[in-house]
């Protein structure tokens, strides 16, 4: 029987302005690991996805990302500290409860949209 051993999956986000977006999640706290002309992977911990200079406008607005990450109050904290909303012009909402995770929105400067979040301990 072959090995169907998965090792990792990555999402091509779209940009409108390839740059643009490429300092936006450097400035977030991602990694670039490595560019080209069309493609762009970002990596924080064992998290990555791949940018693409790739942009069309339904896309790019029905777009989703999902960040699960051990503290959301420290990724919101650092998302204010770097002013991303006013350099960017992105929209954000603060963190917030939902049942069993407290997420916040971040909107990118293409229109894609993150809910960075952190499960909470389940109520018994």
């Amino acid at each position: 029987m072959a090995d169907m051993t998965t090792v990792e999956v990555k999402a091509f986000v779209p940009a409108k302005d390839f740059e643009l977006s490429k300092q936006f999640y450097r400035d977030l706290g991602f990694d670039l690991a490595w560019s080209d002309s069309h493609l762009a992977e970002f990596r924080h911990g064992d998290s990555s996805f791949l940018l693409q200079n790739f942009y069309n406008e339904v896309h790019a607005g029905n777009f989703m990302m999902h960040l699960l990450v051990a503290d959301v109050d420290t990724w919101w904290g650092h998302v204010q500290s770097q002013g991303l909303q006013a350099k960017y012009g992105v929209h954000s909402e603060p963190p917030t409860d939902h049942g069993s995770m407290r997420d916040f929105v971040l909107v990118d400067p293409t229109g894609v949209l993150w809910r960075v979040g952190q499960n909470l301990p389940k109520v018994k």
